[in-house]
């Protein structure tokens, strides 16, 4: 028995459990500090109203033997699936049901689709980049390679001058909070078309560009559908980050030498995965109604006016920093610091604040940190008001 070698590539420990474990030091050495969480994109607000219905009926119809639902289809109810689709239609992409993919969320099928794409294929990701991304890559052995971003490029890398076979776009950006126009994305739908490329779209975020005229999905690009697959979740946009449920596009349209890919994930997802639950389905459903859509907008209102004034704090105080208006994320320039790290030590121990250090990200993270808008009102005002009075001593 071998074990796969390609696991002695990574890091030794996956970024936020390194963060979780020096946090941990830090609150046993100092168990009466009340440390403020700025670091992860965990929310805060509990779920809608009309979610928490749904999940109360859906549990009385599995109390119910004339509505108890056991196995369900790998591929999602389609009563979920219908209200993807007509979710999709508002923003003028027409899908068929068999094109969505009901999923327990976007990290699992970020690495699980990596399951139907040979391990010969050359990667680009972002730099900096959600870690997700390269060590699913890393684990299988595939060569990686990195778009580069920067002050100079607002962290927003375009199509690279070498070839890749897939790549990674994250919109809004997970770390930076920058998000791409519909220019830059045709680019990018192009060089994929140009190069027999596949897009990677991950969408988590998509939720925040409400009220912006930034794409809220690939497939508003023309051409997209040959050459993209859309990865999304409820974690943020609902609050699901502990329901678990999301969707994954993969148009009919998209093929490979010869290959439906969207078969090819179907086959994969009949003989791995079981589904998810009904329960769950039913929530997620509940969230794309007039009321859910209503609560759950109200609920992201509040993390839109964190960020709002976690930026208007930061302006304040001189520190340069992008993201923050269509996104949760706030991507900083250390003030003070060239090492993230040091400035992640510092925040923690003068302002009992955590975030997370930019190095964390990739080579082109050092020297900025992030911090997230996922927290009450009343945590983020006294995180900024801590902000302010260490900023004086900088």
């Amino acid at each position: 028995m071998k074990v796969n070698q390609n696991f002695s590539r990574l890091e030794q420990s996956y970024l936020f459990i390194r963060i979780n474990q020096m946090v941990a030091a830090y609150q046993e050495k100092h168990p009466d500090v009340q440390l403020l969480r700025m670091g992860i994109g965990d929310v805060t607000q509990p779920l809608a109203p009309a979610v928490v219905e749904a999940i109360h009926r859906a549990a009385e119809d599995m109390g119910r033997a004339e509505t108890f639902h056991g196995y369900g289809p790998e591929q999602g109810y389609p009563f979920l699936r219908e209200a993807v689709a007509a979710y999709y239609r508002e923003k003028g992409v027409e899908l068929s049901l068999e094109e969505i993919f009901i999923s327990d969320g976007a990290k699992n099928d970020l690495g699980n689709l990596l399951d139907i794409f040979s391990q010969d294929n050359v990667v680009a990701v972002p730099n900096p980049v959600y870690p997700a991304y390269v060590d699913t890559n890393v684990m299988d052995g595939r060569p990686i390679r990195y778009l580069e971003g920067a002050m100079e490029n607002q962290f927003l890398p375009g199509p690279p001058d070498f070839h890749a076979d897939l790549i990674y776009l994250c919109s809004p950006n997970n770390p930076t909070g920058a998000a791409y126009d519909r220019q830059q994305l045709a680019a990018w739908v192009d060089y994929a078309l140009e190069h027999d490329s596949l897009l990677l779209y991950d969408a988590a975020y998509e939720a925040f560009l409400e009220g912006s005229d930034l794409p809220t999905s690939i497939f508003q690009i023309p051409g997209a559908e040959r050459c993209a697959i859309e990865i999304c979740s409820l974690s943020k946009s609902a609050g699901f980050t502990g329901v678990r449920c999301g969707y994954t596009v993969i148009p009919k349209a998209l093929e490979r030498e010869g290959t439906s890919l969207n078969a090819l994930w179907l086959r994969r997802q009949s003989t791995k995965h079981n589904g998810v639950s009904y329960l769950v389905q039913r929530a997620a459903q509940a969230v794309f109604t007039p009321e859910g859509r209503a609560q759950t907008r109200q609920i992201l209102d509040i993390y839109r006016g964190n960020a709002r004034l976690m930026a208007d704090t930061l302006r304040e105080l001189g520190i340069a920093f992008w993201g923050g208006v269509y996104s949760p994320y706030l991507w900083l320039r250390c003030p003070g610091f060239d090492d993230s790290w040091a400035y992640f030590s510092y925040l923690l121990e003068n302002a009992h604040i955590i975030g997370t250090p930019g190095a964390g990200f990739g080579s082109a993270g050092e020297g900025f940190f992030r911090l997230s808008a996922f927290n009450t009102p009343e945590a983020t005002r006294q995180a900024m008001e801590q902000l302010r009075r260490l900023h004086s001593n900088i």
